[in-house]
């Protein structure tokens, strides 16, 4: 079995303090995580180096015993001493390795094993998870999901069942929600690992287009027909809208394509839903067809009557 420099393997000197050494640890860690350092084949055992190394160090027993040990493979190397001939058992861990129980801790950083012949004869290998080293805690990956609504249900506001692995999950959608809108359901995404947090619920909120009723941010953009008496007398035609029917008052002489605006008859606002954008009325004159006899002649009195 080969002894192993834990002080060299770390960059530090055995007087280190212990903030030289967590200093050390950390700057060697995230430069061989294997996350962040793909590109380097032997990364991943460095890595596992560097956290043995680490897990020794920062305990002041395990360092004195480490140290102790040190001392005498030394002190045996410059007497000319075989490294074969090294007699370990007075370092050995008391336990016996066919009782020790690995739960799951820094012996487990990867497949395989985390820790070194060395360290498991000398200080009994596996550590628990309080002590030993644990993965950084990951969040678990964001589910995206798509759904329509109409865009009365968008002035409204509505809700929908959504289902995620066979689990029922009631949105909620607040009135004056835009096409396109991203909305978020925070840990409701794939489960997280190493006891990170689960990630989100990402849905995108698209809006069916009307038939009849545009909409351009809060506001919203109709056409009305009029027939063509109440567009030269003036008068009041009934519209029925999302909020209910409005009497929306015709001038006289209105002209065909004319735009009477509503102000806050428009869209809820997202933010703030009691406040509403504009509502924008294209006035589209209506003429009449099937004229009788005598209505005919009573257009041409008047185009006469016009053009005297």
């Amino acid at each position: 079995m080969d002894f192993k420099d834990y002080y060299k393997i770390l960059g530090v000197s055995k007087n280190s303090t212990l903030e030289d050494i967590k200093k050390a640890y950390r700057k060697l860690a995230i430069k061989y995580h294997p996350d962040r350092n793909k590109g380097d084949k032997n990364a991943e055992n460095k890595f596992k180096e560097i956290n043995e190394a680490y897990e020794v160090l920062k305990d002041t027993d395990k360092r004195k015993k480490y140290d102790s040990l040190g001392s005498s493979w030394n002190s045996f190397q410059q007497t000319g001493g075989n490294a074969r001939d090294f007699d370990w058992s007075n370092w050995f861990a008391q336990s016996q390795a066919g009782n020790r129980r690995r739960t799951g801790g820094f012996g487990d950083i990867f497949e395989g094993g985390g820790v070194s012949d060395f360290f498991e004869k000398i200080f009994g290998g596996g550590f628990s998870q309080r002590s030993g080293f644990r993965q950084t805690p990951k969040k678990g990956i964001d589910t995206p999901v798509e759904i329509d609504i109409s865009l009365s249900e968008a002035f409204s506001g509505t809700q929908r069942i959504i289902q995620i692995d066979k689990q029922s999950i009631d949105l909620k959608i607040k009135p004056g929600i835009g096409d396109g809108q991203i909305l978020k359901i925070t840990g409701k995404g794939q489960s997280g690992k190493h006891g990170g947090n689960s990630g989100d619920l990402i849905i995108k909120v698209h809006i069916t287009p009307h038939s009849k009723v545009q909409r351009t941010g809060d506001d919203l953009h109709i056409k009305m027909p009029v027939d063509l008496y109440k567009a030269v007398l003036g008068g009041s035609s009934k519209l029925k809208t999302f909020a209910g029917t409005l009497n929306v008052n015709i001038p006289p002489e209105t002209e065909n394509g004319t735009i009477l605006k509503l102000k806050g008859q428009g869209m809820p606002k997202y933010t703030n839903p009691g406040d509403r954008g504009d509502l924008y009325i294209k006035i589209i004159i209506a003429i009449p067809k099937n004229l009788t006899s005598e209505e005919k002649e009573l257009f041409q009195k008047l185009s006469h009557m016009r053009k005297s």
